[in-house]
């Protein structure tokens, strides 16, 4: 690696171009240092408007993802690519780098004060900086922290381009601008935040039974058990956000806490409905009504609390149209149980060589029977290899905005058949698999199998009905009719 200090290390750039369409300049893509005409440094892509003419000042400097700079803010460029400082940063004597000739009346500006991430220096979040690379050039681009990781990268083209921490051997700031100084606005009001919540005041009309949430809860507890008997604290908080008591601007509130997307901060959003105690546990007595009603362990568990009894109910559901399926096939999916979990009883699940369970909440046992069933059948599908398929033509169909994309008929090993459709737009796209019941092949001609067939593939969502299905006599014959 290079021996210069880089704590000792000037760099000079001499001989600015000017931007007046007097002066040539930069190829397209090409990557500078721009002085701006407030005096400010920074850098960026030229990307001209016209890219025929090499002295036409009409463009912008692209410095990054929705980020950049207008060539009529430019004073001055020089280029950063076209130099290798690999030979000088090799010598350990040297401390001054001339990039471009000294000559009597050129523009010349220095750069010091270089930091490197070798020792564990950081730039600022969101700080433009001129780089120097471990291969030897020169570069520049916004600094952004790897959220969950050490490192970084900076920013330094559109769709993210950028220049990993790793591939940077010395770093240096550039210019204050807009970006960053609303990046240090934010940190400096973080900062004031934290100031005032080291010792957050309390209004005893709101906090009057003291500042933990849970005897909230409790309260709320004691009147939701006048219609509910079954309510617990655990119930209560199935509805979500649960509420939290956290400081905000000085002083303690009734809160959700989100997390920032962009670093993992908190975000308090307080309760405004009221400002007493009394109204904040009637409050949360609304919130949580619908969880603790739907909660009824006499509806949930109107079976026992024996798993196998729903798991059987489910698979001898599921067995009467999907006539192959045996247990063996179930080894792989989702395993079921009923455990105590804070006190409640609740349905849990994991999958495969998962080790723990999660709660599986559902209101009923109807209801957990109906989703188990629909693994169970999704299994079946799986086991059942298809043996031949049929594609019906179609032109261009819309769905809500989505395009038809495949409507395949497949015959499966067992006999049965399914159907597969997809539909997506430009960016996106699904697909969704159907099995077609025995019911419908109960029908006697055709025309009845469509009638049964368009209630589980309705034309009106997925794109194809008996208008275009009844001709399709190749289709009729694929059907076994």
């Amino acid at each position: 690696m290079f021996t210069v200090n880089h704590k000792n290390l000037t760099l000079s750039f001499n001989e600015f171009h000017d931007v007046s369409g007097k002066d040539m300049m930069p190829q397209y893509g090409e990557f500078c240092l721009l002085e701006l005409k407030n005096g400010d440094y920074t850098a960026g892509e030229w990307n001209p408007d016209n890219y025929r003419s090499k002295k036409s000042t009409s463009g912008k400097f692209i410095r990054g993802t929705a980020d950049t700079i207008g060539s009529e803010e430019v004073g001055r460029w020089h280029s950063l690519e076209r130099y290798d400082l690999t030979e000088c940063l090799e010598d350990e004597e040297i401390d001054w780098i001339n990039l471009g000739p000294e000559k009597e009346g050129c523009r010349s500006v220095q750069f010091e004060g270089f930091k490197s991430f070798a020792d564990r220096k950081n730039p600022k979040e969101e700080q433009y900086c001129l780089l120097i690379m471990k291969d030897g050039s020169l570069a520049a681009g916004r600094w952004n922290k790897w959220r969950h990781e050490s490192g970084g990268a900076f920013i330094y083209a559109p769709a993210l381009g950028s220049h990993s921490s790793d591939d940077v051997w010395a770093w240096t700031p550039l210019s204050t601008d807009e970006i960053f100084a609303k990046e240090l606005e934010l940190e400096n009001e973080k900062k004031h935040e934290r100031k005032l919540n080291k010792n957050p005041s309390v209004d005893p009309e709101l906090f009057r039974y003291g500042i933990d949430i849970n005897a909230y809860y409790e309260k709320a507890l004691l009147k939701l058990r006048e219609e509910f008997y079954w309510a617990t604290v655990t119930k209560m908080k199935k509805q979500t956000p649960v509420w939290q008591i956290a400081p905000l601007h000085g002083k303690y509130v009734f809160c959700n806490i989100e997390k920032n997307w962009s670093d993992d901060s908190d975000i308090v959003i307080p309760w405004t409905e009221g400002t007493t105690a009394d109204e904040f546990i009637d409050f949360l007595c609304r919130y949580t009504h619908d969880a603790v009603k739907n909660s009824n362990p006499e509806e949930k568990f109107k079976f026992g609390t024996d798993i196998n009894v729903y798991l059987e109910k489910s698979f001898n559901n599921v067995k009467k149209d999907y006539r192959w399926l045996d247990k063996k096939m179930l080894r792989d999916s989702w395993q079921y149980d009923i455990r105590k979990v804070d006190g409640d009883l609740e349905f849990v699940r994991k999958y495969g060589n998962e080790r723990k369970y999660s709660v599986y909440d559902v209101e009923s046992a109807e209801r957990f029977i109906e989703n188990v069933e629909q693994g169970y059948q999704s299994a079946a599908i799986q086991a059942n290899k298809t043996v031949a398929s049929y594609e019906p033509h179609f032109g261009h169909i819309s769905l809500y905005g989505w395009n038809l994309e495949s409507y395949v008929f497949y015959k499966l090993q067992s006999g049965d058949y399914k159907v597969s459709v997809t539909a997506g737009d430009r960016t996106t796209g699904g697909s969704r698999e159907f099995f077609i019941t025995p019911y419908c092949f109960e029908a006697k001609t055709y025309e009845e199998f469509l009638d049964r067939y368009l209630e589980i593939v309705p034309d009106y969502s997925f794109g194809l009905g008996k208008k275009e299905l009844l001709p399709d006599n190749n289709l009729k014959q694929f059907l076994g009719y």
